[in-house]
């Protein structure tokens, strides 16, 4: 196991080190006595305008530290072993998946962190990151569990949190480089003593030009040893998410196996950060009352309500709180326009179906990693990668459509056949979120026989004539998936709703009566891609917690090793300086409800969300995609 490998390594050097009682006597410990060569890098000698930029860039980092520490927002780990494979290079052979609210205040301080030692002179229970566990990445330690209170960690996304500056570290000119739309010098970084002196960050450095803010950085940790070969590199990217303010937003990092003769991964991870504005609720957060502004007291204009009025009013009640909580939490995303054109293909499923709601159906997207959807009263939600994995690249769009059909299709037959939500959460205060604290799994999923009436009504609903063409794709993705179900159990176990799969004995789907309605799977055929890799088509807002849809360029398949279906994969942003909300306009006229797909080509942006048909009570014409460029 990777875990044991690394404990065992960490053991090593940690008792090299605890048994040395000075520098001097550690190096010797480990290196013997033989002369140490120079390792910092040569180059040229930097102009007085690359100069004047790392000085702007040691003051901004200080900023960012600074403003990080007053920050308690969520972490996601998601981690995927590799093993070999003879046909596509590397697939998943188990994977790990975490998430917790991390106060930066508590874990950032001067004296755990001091001359980044906190690396190599811990205890044991504190071991690094990079050379001795997988702690502080995936919680895989019990000890651990996504404490987040290593400083390899804080370095993944701040270098270093107490003297990144040029007493420390040499600075050596690159290129100039663009990174998205942002204009960046680029330099290799590395400590004044080089590779000896532990725990320093050792690689390169993106610096936008404008302010002298680092917007990217990757490497690993000085101090490798010759007995050491395995060790962990990671890329780190940051967000303008406020004038001048360049926050984290993810991490990658992977290990290679100098085992493997066909270079296999030995594990890939991805980590994302958002939810910067959460606030910690305090005990009285639920008795707090609040102003509504502008409202107008219409109190004798309303009728009275009916019993059945009542009830409605009271399972409304639940579901605004349960939504409010998981925005609160800031594992459901803002309402955003995305989530709006979702909304108007669950109302286009009924209309096609002739069938009235009681309220108007909503969609909100979790923000979270495993592959789950939910129904809470009339408002669907869907986890963000499983969208991703859904949005496979067509020229017109169709077998998007046809994934997204099949899956809200299962939570909108859940709310045609009245699977209530417990309406115990009508109460504030069943549903308090711990602050910072590792986020259990919250039981809101349905039950198995109402999933099995849902799966059966989904199916009549996606007979409908102007449905019935997409089942083929989702069936094309479920078989897709059943190859994959055995190395990814993380991804496949819901925070709060309900899987794809029917449990861990039973790992057939819900909806399986659509695997026979789908093309037979070929990961041969290079014209077929029945999913996509993780996080292919939305990304979001670390600041305001919004998704906003990708427009990506085309990318050819020239193998089958390039599907790469449902893995984890390098970061790479489009990154742009920050843009101020324009203030509200007048509503646009209303006009056919539409889904941008991810097209083969870059594509138009998705059209304002408009008025359905279910709202008025015409029939809609079938949802309408955007033609490549």
């Amino acid at each position: 196991m990777i875990s044991r490998s690394r404990s065992t390594a960490g053991a090593t050097l940690l008792a090299l080190l605890l048994t040395a009682s000075s520098p001097a006597i550690a190096a010797a410990a480990i290196f013997g006595k033989k002369k140490v060569q120079q390792d910092t890098m040569p180059g040229r000698k930097l102009t007085p305008a690359q100069n004047a930029l790392i000085d702007k860039a040691i003051v901004r980092e200080k900023e960012v530290i600074k403003v990080v520490k007053e920050r308690a927002p969520l972490v996601e780990t998601y981690i995927q072993n590799m093993k070999p494979d003879p046909i596509l290079l590397q697939v998943p052979e188990s994977d790990q998946h975490f998430l917790a609210r991390v106060d930066f205040s508590k874990v950032i301080n001067d004296d755990q962190y001091k001359d980044n030692k906190g690396n190599f002179q811990a205890k044991q229970s504190k071991l690094s990151f990079f050379k001795n566990s997988l702690g502080a990445l995936g919680g895989i330690s019990s000890s651990l569990r996504l404490t987040f209170h290593e400083s390899g960690f804080v370095q993944m996304i701040l270098m270093d949190s107490n003297a990144f500056d040029r007493e420390h570290y040499t600075f050596t000119f690159i290129r100039n480089d663009f990174l998205g739309n942002i204009p960046t010098a680029v330099f290799d970084v590395q400590p004044i003593s080089g590779k000896r002196e532990y725990g320093r960050f050792f690689g390169r450095i993106w610096v936008e030009t404008r302010e002298g803010n680092v917007v990217r950085f990757n490497g690993d940790f000085a101090g490798s040893i010759e007995t050491m070969k395995e060790f962990y590199h990671f890329d780190s990217w940051r967000t303008n998410v406020q004038p001048g303010l360049w926050l984290p937003t993810s991490f990658y990092v992977e290990e290679s196996d100098p085992k493997s003769a066909e270079s296999t991964l030995k594990f890939k991870a991805i980590n994302y950060v958002w939810g910067y504005v959460l606030k910690v609720p305090d005990n009285n957060a639920a008795n707090t009352s609040l102003d509504v502004v502008n409202a107008q007291d219409v109190s004798n204009d309303a009728p009275d309500v009916s019993p059945l009025g009542a009830q409605r009013e009271w399972q409304q009640q639940a579901e605004d709180n349960v939504i409010e909580r998981l925005f609160q939490a800031g594992l459901l995303d803002a309402p955003s326009d995305f989530d709006k054109v979702l909304e108007a293909l669950a109302n286009n499923i009924l209309v096609y179906n002739n069938i009235q709601v009681s309220r108007p159906i909503r969609v909100r997207t979790l923000l979270t990693e495993p592959l789950e959807s939910l129904a809470v009263g009339n408002t669907i939600i869907l986890s963000k990668s499983l969208i991703d994995t859904t949005s496979v690249m067509t020229t017109d769009g169709k077998q998007q459509e046809g994934d997204l059909d099949a899956i809200l299709a299962f939570q909108l037959a859940h709310i045609i056949l009245d699977h209530r939500l417990d309406t115990k959460y009508a109460f504030s205060d069943r549903l308090l979120f711990p602050s910072t604290s590792v986020f259990e799994r919250i039981p809101m999923h349905h039950t198995d026989a109402d999933n099995e009436a849902a799966a059966k009504k989904a199916m009549d609903l996606l007979n409908a004539k102007e449905l019935a063409g997409g089942q083929q794709y989702f069936g094309l993705y479920l078989q897709q998936l059943q190859t994959r179900l055995k190395g990814l159990p993380a991804l496949n176990t819901p925070m709060i709703g309900d899987a794809l799969i029917k449990s861990d004995k039973d790992p057939t789907f819900w909806m399986q009566a659509m695997v026979p309605k789908g093309i037979k799977l070929d990961m041969k055929d290079l014209k077929q891609q029945a999913a996509m890799p993780l996080a292919s088509f939305l990304r979001f807002d670390p600041w305001t917690d919004q998704v906003v849809q990708m427009h990506t360029s085309f990318e050819p398949i020239i193998n089958e090793r390039d599907k790469m279906p449902f893995e984890v994969e390098p970061v790479y942003l489009k990154l742009t300086y920050f843009n101020p909300p324009a203030p509200p306009a007048a509503a646009p006229p209303a006009a056919p409800a539409a889904v941008a797909p991810a097209t083969a080509t870059p594509a138009d942006p998705a059209p304002a969300p408009a008025t359905t048909a279910a709202d008025t009570g015409a029939q809609p014409a079938a949802p309408t995609v955007a033609p490549p460029q």
